[in-house]
């Protein structure tokens, strides 16, 4: 198998974290949100043409170190880390304009 290994897991995890973290991206710009994945994707491509499949971990290493940072900022400072809540904190925090 090729780079179809690399791609499959890539899938899978734009799927899934798309799904799980769009509570947290609702005023992120799409822009930011696409290079995010082109990074992503390119990055893990790029590495796989060099060093085969250990390219598997830059999406698996990124993720877990995401989904640290993203569990311990948000409870330091104290919103949900799976329900964005509350939700007006989170705004004031990433400095989103709260509409009532």
């Amino acid at each position: 198998m090729g780079v179809e290994l690399e791609l499959y897991l890539l899938v899978v995890l734009l799927t899934v974290s798309s799904s799980l973290f769009a509570p947290f991206e609702v005023e992120t710009p799409a822009r930011r949100k696409m290079l995010k994945w082109l990074i992503m994707v390119g990055g893990t491509v790029g590495l796989y043409y060099a060093f085969g499949h250990l390219a598997i971990l830059l999406p698996l290493v990124g993720g877990a170190t995401g989904l640290t940072v993203h569990f311990a900022w948000c409870r330091k400072h104290g919103i949900h880390p799976l329900h964005t809540t509350p939700r007006r904190r989170y705004y004031e925090l990433r400095q989103w304009e709260w509409r009532d």
